[in-house]
């Protein structure tokens, strides 16, 4: 999205600070400006502290170089067209609750963010592996140490037949826009009796169309259960959408395409051919 004209001149000001993990504007602004200004740091994923000892933007994330190359380019990269709503700490013990991580578990985190449910799955002894889309929040994933490691792009374009392992776990907070889509993804990365954990917005439970009534037979046929969480559950990330947990363990025997479900299909395809 482009800079406004005049959000640009006071954060290519002099007297602005950009610096680590905070914009600070040690100036006064019109009330109109400054809501723009805030708007777009918003959107980058900033948030006000306005403690006297901070008085700035935060972010969760090293800003300095990504606002620098934002601003020399007038544009920034919208996180709401990303579909980026960090897991909010009581969301993630939950899934983490349901998730039950052993020491040496393999896990997968798509859409990693900044690592809200990695760390904790490290601190579970579990190991660690995050996709993320965004550059700047796969760099904060490779400084925080946690992951085994960090692949940086679309994890909706990785081959999940290319693993030598799947994963025991995968614990997700996917783009609500395109929820079904990207759990369905991340179910061929997982292993034969292996347990997956999604946020997922509360619409999966009565949307209509064709995806989410197939989506909702393939929960029920595999005896997946959707807990449904406080309306307000997102609000510390700013957005009111409602949201459920799946959780979804996979048996052997079922019909969740798994890992192993997927390299067992031309086998299968090859005897109903020779019956």
């Amino acid at each position: 999205m482009q800079i406004p004209a005049d959000v640009l001149a006071v954060l290519t000001d002099d007297r602005t600070i950009i610096s680590g993990d905070r914009v600070a504007v040690p100036f006064e602004l019109e009330p109109a400006l400054y809501q723009r200004m805030n708007q777009m740091l918003k959107d980058i994923g900033g948030r006000w502290d306005g403690r006297k000892a901070v008085r700035a933007h935060v972010f969760p994330f090293p800003v300095e170089q990504f606002m620098r190359d934002c601003l020399a380019a007038g544009e920034w990269p919208s996180r709401f067209e990303q579909g980026w709503y960090p897991t909010p700490p009581k969301v993630v013990f939950d899934m983490l609750e349901h998730a039950s991580i052993r020491v040496g578990h393999t896990v997968l985190e798509p859409s990693a963010g900044t690592g809200s449910l990695a760390k904790r799955a490290a601190e579970e002894m579990g190991i660690v592996d995050c996709v993320e889309i965004d550059p700047r929040r796969a760099h904060v994933l490779r400084d925080l140490g946690i992951a085994r490691q960090v692949v940086q792009g679309d994890f909706l374009d990785l081959d999940p037949l290319a693993l030598d392992e799947p994963y025991d776990r995968v614990l997700m907070n996917p783009p609500f826009s395109n929820a079904i889509a990207h759990v369905m993804h991340a179910l061929a990365f997982m292993k034969d009796g292996g347990t997956l954990v999604a946020v997922m917005p509360e619409s999966i439970a009565w949307h209509s169309d064709r995806a989410a009534v197939e989506f909702r037979k393939l929960i029920a046929d595999n005896e997946g259960e959707i807990v449904k969480l406080p309306e307000d559950a997102f609000a510390p990330s700013g957005t009111n959408v409602r949201t459920v947990l799946l959780v979804l363990e996979a048996d052997p025997d079922g019909s969740l395409p798994t890992h192993g479900w997927h390299q067992r299909q031309p086998l299968q395809l090859d005897l109903f051919a020779m019956a």
